[in-house]
């Protein structure tokens, strides 16, 4: 079995990514890991502050936008960095919930290097795909 991860794929003008996991869970984790990435170097924040995450979604497209929007929205009015995630997620009445934490620190650019700024998460080329022990998510950030 592989390992979760992600990889950024070709696109002329926005960052274009694609993480993956053996299931749902882990593939929004990476996709979090791979929006901060975008932005700094996340081998270089510190899992110093924990935070609780929730976020529901109509349907899994929607479910991802919330997460992530919800964390660049972190980054934006708490100045936080993220690099540590771990979700789940449950099927509701209305849709679906995610339940996660993500651990990070305070942006610093004397520790954190400025990478490319993340303006919003969009709905374009986004895909979920999950098979037997493996889940895929693609979507597009707005640089």
């Amino acid at each position: 079995m592989a390992e979760g991860g992600f990889r950024f794929l070709e696109h002329i003008s926005e960052a274009y990514i694609e993480a993956y996991g053996k299931n749902l869970e882990e593939a929004f984790e990476y996709a979090a890991k791979a929006m901060f990435e975008v932005m700094t170097d996340t081998s270089k924040v510190e899992a110093r502050v924990e935070e609780d995450v929730e976020v529901e979604g109509e349907d899994k497209e929607a479910l991802l936008m919330e997460w992530l929007s919800e964390l660049l929205y972190r980054y934006g009015a708490k100045n936080m960095v993220y690099s540590k995630f771990k979700v789940s997620i449950e099927k509701t009445d209305e849709g679906y919930r995610l339940k996660g934490k993500a651990w990070g620190e305070e942006f610093d650019p004397q520790k954190h290097p400025s990478r490319t700024e993340v303006k919003a998460v969009t709905y374009s080329l986004m895909e979920i795909e999950e098979k037997e022990g493996r889940a895929t998510v693609k979507f597009v950030l707005d640089i």
